[in-house]
């Protein structure tokens, strides 16, 4: 399907950048839309005019407004929705939340994110927990039946990267979730890379617990993510660190932690960010997650198509279903060497090393990779040009 009945010209006119970079750089931070930066400056200007608490008081409806948004753009109920100022702190208040105890197991991916794996490491260490690394099939994606036959009375957590940072493979996220769910055991989804270039719905997923950030494939700002967190499970997990948002103290010795997922929340915010990301979630739903993902996979895969007529260049895309990063690397040049080469004539892309994807990475001989990831807004013309300039490149 080629999205002919995109409006490219909407989606080109709401990114005036477009008229001076080529963007290939979204699976880092995406260009922010007209309407998303208008709202965070009109949140930054009432607070220049007004005051900080002020400001928060007079969006009081707009920020509230960010949970019923969120909860839209997930499937999900208001009340499992927290704003956290980053996808990894997103991702690390649910993890520490878990108590895990001596022979525990967790289960994870081969391409798994480099700091997950450090925070599974670390628990390893403290607990006694046991980290398994659950083999890819064929593809490169997770082998849900190596999955299901590590299963024993042990493993306490599933725990993947939905869309692994150094390649294009999207892991079978609703078959893990009825592994975990027939088993009865916790399901934590990294959706970084994930939400926003396509649909995320927690319920055809089966997750218990879901990460994601708001400047990637959402177009939102930096300094913004946001935590799903099933109600049923809520009262279960004790945040690591608790404030006077999180709970409330009752006397010199007790405290009573809230019911709903605003528990993983700070009471200091960035309040600019949430109203805006909240305005790129609104932003997203109104092109509609189908549209978005239809368009983003016919521009990835005419790019894989073009690179792989590039002697000399070989894609390094994986799994059964792929997304919007391209990853690639060339026997004449580094990534390093493509990178500066793009930036040069205005291409932005970035380049994936090791600590990302690991343990992926070693499995499969890479120490870096191009990294080119697209999103609607993006053109065929474009992706001529990098490619005109990949073969220009001495």
């Amino acid at each position: 399907m080629t999205s002919q009945n995109f409006d490219i010209d909407r989606a080109r006119r709401d990114t005036p950048a477009c008229t001076r970079t080529t963007h290939f750089n979204n699976a880092g931070a995406s260009l922010m839309p007209v309407p998303v930066f208008e709202a965070m400056q009109r949140y930054l200007q009432s607070e220049f005019e007004i005051g900080g608490y002020e400001t928060a008081a007079l969006y009081r409806a707009q920020l509230n407004q960010f949970y019923s948004s969120a909860a839209k753009l997930l499937n999900c109920q208001a009340d499992e929705v927290a704003f956290i100022e980053n996808a990894t702190r997103a991702w690390n208040m649910a993890f520490y939340a878990l108590k895990f105890e001596p022979g525990d197991k967790i289960l994870t991916t081969v391409s798994e994110y480099g700091s997950n794996v450090i925070a599974y490491i670390q628990q390893a260490r403290r607990f006694g927990v046991e980290v398994i690394f659950v083999p890819d099939d064929a593809t490169g994606q997770i082998d849900t039946q190596a999955l299901a036959q590590l299963i024993d009375s042990r493993v306490k957590l599933i725990s993947i990267t939905h869309v692994p940072t150094g390649g294009g493979l999207i892991n079978p996220a609703a078959e893990v979730g009825r592994i975990a769910r027939e088993n009865n055991i916790l399901f934590l989804l990294d959706a970084c890379q994930s939400v926003g270039q396509m649909p995320i719905d927690v319920q055809a997923i089966g997750c218990d617990m879901l990460s994601f950030t708001g400047r990637k494939y959402l177009r939102g700002p930096r300094a913004t993510g946001l935590l799903y967190v099933r109600k049923s499970l809520l009262l279960d997990l004790e945040p690591p660190l608790l404030d006077q948002h999180a709970a409330e103290l009752l006397s010199a010795t007790e405290y009573a932690i809230r019911e709903d997922a605003k528990r993983f929340e700070n009471w200091e915010q960035f309040f600019a960010g949430k109203y805006a990301l909240g305005v790129a979630i609104n932003y997203a739903l109104d092109w509609g997650l189908e549209s978005i993902q239809t368009r983003v996979n016919y521009l990835a895969n005419y790019l894989r198509d073009c690179l792989r007529a590039i002697d000399g260049v070989t894609v390094t895309d994986e799994g059964v279903e792929q997304c919007g990063i391209v990853t690639f690397v060339s026997s004449r040049n580094s990534p390093a060497e493509i990178k500066a080469n793009l930036a040069a004539k205005h291409i932005n892309v970035s380049t994936s090393e090791g600590s990302g994807n690991l343990v992926s990475f070693q499995q499969r001989g890479l120490t870096e990779v191009v990294r080119a990831s697209v999103h609607y807004f993006n053109t065929e013309a474009e992706i001529d040009g990098l490619i005109d300039c990949l073969k220009s490149i001495d």
